[in-house]
Formats: structure tokens, C-alpha cells, sequence
């Protein structure tokens, strides 16, 4: 496995990830168990890591049998919120274990701040994204005009620790999504940078992830949490 760990700028304490190699699910979750329960006892430092997996269909607390239409690939259960999704190569997945003891004990900010996160991180590439009422996820507008979603979001509060977090189609196989309603969304489609003509490398784009860091990590403090409600 290639990676490398580096200080997010301005958040001393903070680690940074980055696999440029696929990580399998279950090593990735025994993983993000393990460092949730280190940083509630404070054992270890915040941590937020890029990655990407092989293909796998991962089924939230929500998950609804019927929408596993075709488990082509292996269906793991987490912990998180939501529905059925699926990660695989060229979707970039971002794992963000922090302390919301500190951050403001505010789920709702959290995932409002990761929203905000990925869409500036897509205007930076010429892509308009935005939320939904009531849909979860990253949406924008898909080649034919239709609304399409290009992220998906979700996340697990243990001891007010985060786990889980956000993914990012740059360009996997979108036939991989039909083998589920992708978050009991059936209604509307999924789409990638890369099917918007837009080609973007791993290395690009967690780059501009790293860039607004800051600004996300911003959102989490008192006065950025005013921002969502």
C-alpha cells in the first residue's frame, strides 16, 4: 500500500492520508474503528484520509434489501448512516475521524460542513454542485441537463467521534451503481467528473481538497456552525 501522512496546514494535531493504492473496505473500517477509539481516549490525533477501494457495495444502518438489486460485488454492513452505496476504483474516498468534543457536538453541522467542503472543492474544477433538499449527497447537472448525483455522503458519531465521511466520483465504471438504488434514490442518476468532461487525477484532486481544508475545518467552530442552521 502506497501512502503518506502530512499536517493538514493549520491544524496542528490533525493527520493527514493519502493512499494512492486501494485499500479493501473491511481494512479501511477495522482501521477507522480502531483510530476512532484511540482518539476518544486520547490516544492518538485526528485523522482524515483520502483513499479509494476496490469495488464493493457498502450497506448503512438504513439499508433496505430490495435495493440490492445485483450484489455483483462483495456487500459489506458499516455503521454509518444511509442507504446502499458503492465505492471503486476512480472514486475518491475521504475518511474523516475527528473529535466533535471539540469541534462542536453538532452532527448536523458536520455533514453540512462536508457538503460545503466538496462543492467548493468542485467549483474549483468548473463544476457547479450543490445540495438537495431532502436527497442526500453532492448533486449537479449531468451531460444531458438532468440532476445527477457526483458525491455521496455519510457518516457515524462514536463518543463524539466521527468516522466515515464523503466520496467523490472522478471517474470509476458507472454501470458499478446498477447494481443498487444508490442511497434509495431512484429517481435520478449518478454521473463523475470524468463523464462531465472534466479529467481529474487523484493527485489533482485531493490537492484542491487540501486547499479548503482549512475552510472546512473553520466551518466546524463556533461561529461557522451559525452557517447551517
Amino acid at each position: 500500500m502506497a501512502s503518506n501522512a502530512q499536517p493538514i496546514s493549520g491544524e496542528a494535531g490533525v493527520e493527514w492520508r493519502r493512499d494512492s493504492t486501494a485499500v479493501p473496505y473491511k481494512q479501511a473500517l477495522d482501521t477507522m474503528e480502531a483510530r476512532n477509539g484511540a482518539i476518544a481516549a486520547g490516544e492518538a490525533a485526528e485523522l482524515i484520509w483520502l483513499l479509494e477501494h476496490p469495488p464493493v457495495y457498502t450497506a448503512g444502518t438504513s439499508a433496505d434489501p430490495a435495493e440490492l438489486v445485483d450484489p455483483r460485488f462483495e456487500v459489506v454492513e458499516t455503521g454509518r448512516g444511509g442507504r446502499y452505496t458503492y465505492h471503486g476504483p476512480g472514486q475518491r474516498v475521504g475518511y474523516l475521524m475527528l473529535d466533535l468534543n471539540r469541534r462542536g457536538r453538532d452532527v448536523r453541522c458536520f455533514v453540512h460542513a462536508i457538503e460545503g467542503w466538496v462543492i467548493a472543492t468542485l467549483a474549483d474544477f468548473g463544476v457547479e454542485a450543490w445540495r438537495a433538499d431532502g436527497r442526500v449527497g453532492i448533486w449537479t447537472r449531468d451531460i444531458d441537463g438532468s440532476e445527477a448525483k457526483i458525491g455521496a455522503i455519510g457518516v457515524r458519531v462514536r463518543r463524539w467521534v466521527t468516522m466515515h465521511g464523503f466520496s467523490v466520483n472522478l471517474d470509476p465504471d458507472l454501470s458499478h451503481f446498477g447494481g443498487i438504488i444508490p442511497c434509495g434514490i431512484e429517481e435520478f442518476g449518478v454521473t463523475s467528473l470524468a463523464r462531465l468532461g472534466k479529467s481529474v487525477s487523484q493527485a489533482q484532486w485531493d490537492e484542491a481538497l487540501i486547499a479548503r481544508a482549512d475552510d472546512f475545518l473553520d466551518a466546524l467552530d463556533k461561529t461557522g456552525r451559525k452557517a447551517c442552521r
